[in-house]
């Protein structure tokens, strides 16, 4: 019951939160960044409403939600194309910054789990990201693509990376568990084949509207398959959900059929129950006091995010994008959050990582979240031609994350050519 309870204040704050936006005056903040905050005031730290107990497994599932959702997005050509090639030169640089970075701190008895604080600066949180850039329209054009592609790197690299350095095995053993699960994901992505198109048509096509649902519960069968088999192979279960992810895509994107009402309800279930009550979990598991006590640590972290994964857009995208959509990208890609919870969580668990740092880490992308899109934004809208009229402003404030998926996706292709008098990079018309 006690369960039920605290699934019930945490849903509570989830449908107030849209509305709590809409009373805030001004540009408005992003809904995770209320989300995160009233799970603070209502965890056991605050108010004691609610605890993470009984909302566990809903919150791992809207955790999988979230890269699911991420993953979907994930287009293997975008990776392959210049704005992939860039996003790659840019991980591989923020990893050389860590290393010595880490090394640094380190020398100064400031930390000790190096491998996991060291992979934390290196990472991007897309799925946390796409509600929030959709709703400010930024995910349209070239920016749309090189975000994308930033933030699909900066969550797949370091994926990969807690799967072969953190699970507390050989090196062989990891890799071979990295490489099971992704044969898994690829036999998957063959069973439309297996099937035949014109069956996988018609499944779609009648399933679609149907009291039966029957697309949506095969995602959602997908999604848990593939988590259930990253945690049996003893890898971090995100790398199953950006795997499902991927293969949804492939799935969908193999027929001619309008998948749109399906990825409509994805982001319905997903964004409407699951990834609210995660992101409200995060809060509520945010150990406040710790970081009261040690406010540097978590200032460190923080300026350490910016420096070790946002500063190198600026030079990595010097030819490609002008400097405003570079500090754009700076600030964009310096955002994460997801992934330091789950490396904090490997670090405490093994040992290696003390709770002070534990705390400091998702409290310092915790930061990250509610400041850095923030700034982005207020770039991007001060890089307009003209400020938007009452009517845009008006359709700005009431849009939802629902049409993430679907905008994304268009920002997704490898090639959207820019039309006279069409859209800008943020996806704004220009002023007549």
């Amino acid at each position: 019951m006690q369960g039920l309870e605290s699934l019930l204040v945490v849903v509570l704050v989830a449908a107030l939160t849209p509305m709590i936006v809409a009373a805030i005056p001004g540009p408005g903040l992003p809904q995770v960044v209320i989300l995160i905050l009233a799970g603070v005031l209502i965890g056991p730290q605050g108010l004691g409403l609610a605890s993470t107990t009984g909302i566990k497994l809903i919150a791992d599932v809207g955790l999988g939600f979230l890269f699911l959702l991420a993953g979907y997005e994930l287009d293997p050509r975008l990776l392959r194309a210049h704005a992939g090639r860039l996003a790659i030169i840019g991980w591989v640089i923020s990893a050389v910054i860590a290393v010595g970075t880490v090394a640094i701190l380190g020398s100064f008895g400031f930390l000790r789990a190096f491998v996991p604080i060291g992979l934390a600066p290196t990472t991007t949180a897309l799925g946390t990201l796409l509600p929030i850039l959709q709703d400010h329209h930024m995910l349209s054009g070239d920016f749309g693509r090189y975000v994308l592609a930033a933030g699909a790197v900066g969550e797949l690299f370091p994926i990969v990376a807690i799967s072969l350095f953190l699970t507390g095995r050989g090196e062989f053993v990891a890799i071979a568990s990295i490489l099971a699960v992704g044969v898994i994901a690829i036999l998957l992505t063959l069973v439309p084949r297996l099937i035949g198109p014109a069956r996988v048509r018609a499944i779609i096509h009648q399933g679609r509207r149907a009291t039966s649902q029957t697309t949506l519960r095969w995602s959602i069968v997908l999604l848990l398959l593939l988590l259930v088999a990253a945690q049996r192979f003893g890898l971090d279960v995100v790398l199953g959900a950006v795997l499902a992810g991927m293969v949804l895509r492939s799935w969908t994107h193999g027929t001619d059929i309008d998948v749109a009402p399906l990825e409509g309800k994805l982001d319905a279930v997903g964004y409407g129950f699951f990834i609210p009550v995660f992101f409200v979990a995060a809060g509520m598991a945010l150990d406040v006091k710790s970081i009261a006590q040690n406010p540097l640590r978590l200032l460190v972290f923080f300026v350490l995010l910016l420096v070790v994964r946002g500063l190198p857009s600026l030079l990595v995208y010097r030819r490609a994008l002008p400097l405003r959509q570079r500090a754009e990208m700076t600030f964009i890609t310096a955002t994460t959050m997801p992934l330091l919870i789950a490396l904090a969580a490997i670090g405490l668990s093994t040992g290696v990582m003390i709770p002070a740092n534990a705390a400091a880490l998702v409290g310092a992308g915790v930061l990250s979240v509610l400041v850095y899109p923030l700034i982005a934004i207020a770039l991007a809208r001060r890089g307009r031609a003209a400020p938007a009229g009452p009517d845009a402003v008006a359709g700005l404030a009431g849009a939802g994350a629902g049409g993430v998926v679907g905008a994304a996706r268009a920002a997704g292709e490898p090639s959207i050519p820019h039309e006279a008098g069409g859209a800008d990079d943020h996806g704004v018309p220009p002023a007549e």
